[in-house]
């Protein structure tokens, strides 16, 4: 069953407007899939160009797919390791979602963090009382 949704979503892909992102599965193992998104324009993430790991699940959609970043980020919901903290991908997720709906999910989470549910604390407080040190950060690891 996952292999037929995903089969359908490779096809919607075709027509739909990513602009910029990029989200393609591995032509051996389509369970397997890269996406690329750019820093959202407007955000301390401009300009960057983060690449985010994709492992659908056996049991897609009734499970969520895993999301990993690749590309370092300097982000309250997002760990060292890539590691997302994500609403969607936890409580909020639903088999009506697709690999595509989540992937834009992630570039809006780039424009706007969610501090009130961190997975590292220590940015979340920086982002809340110092924006602005915050965003200079986030946008020197950009340039890393």
């Amino acid at each position: 069953m996952a292999a037929k949704r995903i089969r359908k979503e490779i096809t919607d892909l075709g027509r739909e407007n990513l602009g910029d992102i990029r989200l393609t599965p591995n032509e051996s193992n389509v369970f397997q899939w890269r996406a690329v998104l750019p820093g959202p324009v407007g955000s301390p993430y401009e300009g960057g160009v983060f690449e985010v790991d994709v492992r659908v699940p056996d049991d897609y959609p009734f499970s969520p797919p895993q999301l990993q970043f690749l590309t370092k980020v300097y982000h309250c919901n997002i760990a060292s390791t890539g590691v997302i903290c994500e609403f969607l991908l936890k409580t909020a997720w639903s088999p009506a979602l697709s690999l595509y709906k989540v992937v834009l999910s992630l570039s809006s989470l780039l424009t706007d963090p969610n501090p009130g549910d961190p997975l590292v604390p220590a940015i979340a407080q920086e982002y809340k009382k110092n924006r602005k040190k915050h965003d200079e950060t986030a946008r020197e690891w950009v340039k890393l």
